[in-house]
């Protein structure tokens, strides 16, 4: 009896363990656009994701859990808390509607504010591949 019941706890880790390990934290990216946005107008992300994606949303300060899953079209659990920041901007990238990384985004550096928005052709709120510029307003 012992013997099933410690298999069914590591199968239910296993499964927890599957279900949360998804979105990646990409440290990298947060480093490449920070040290840019102190002197572009705009970046193209495709230089910077060396990895498979389909789209990315840009969150901007104060953004509610609600609303990034409104947005997303699937539950995504934001591990910044950026309903409750206004120091970053959160970008995600989603595969097959999956998040698969993330990225925050600093909005100070040399203490000057730095704002970032996307283009939203054609009525899409997001980025793909061949649309992936980031605009930096200081």
């Amino acid at each position: 009896m012992k013997k099933w019941i410690a298999v069914g706890v590591l199968f239910l880790q296993l499964i927890l363990l599957t279900a949360c390990s998804g979105a990646q934290h990409n440290t990298q990216l947060e480093k490449n656009v920070s040290s840019l946005a102190e002197h572009k107008k705009s970046i193209d992300i495709n230089s910077y994701t060396h990895f498979k994606w389909d789209r990315a949303y840009l969150f901007g300060p104060y953004t509610s859990q609600k609303n990034i899953n409104k947005e997303l079209g699937f539950k995504f659990r934001d591990p910044s808390d950026l309903d409750f920041r206004d120091d970053i901007y959160l970008l995600v990238f989603v595969k097959d509607k999956q998040v698969i990384q993330y990225a925050e985004l600093p909005c100070f550096k040399s203490k000057k504010s730095i704002d970032y928005s996307i283009s939203y052709a054609y009525g899409k709120m997001y980025l793909t591949p061949d649309r992936a510029i980031i605009y930096i307003n200081k």
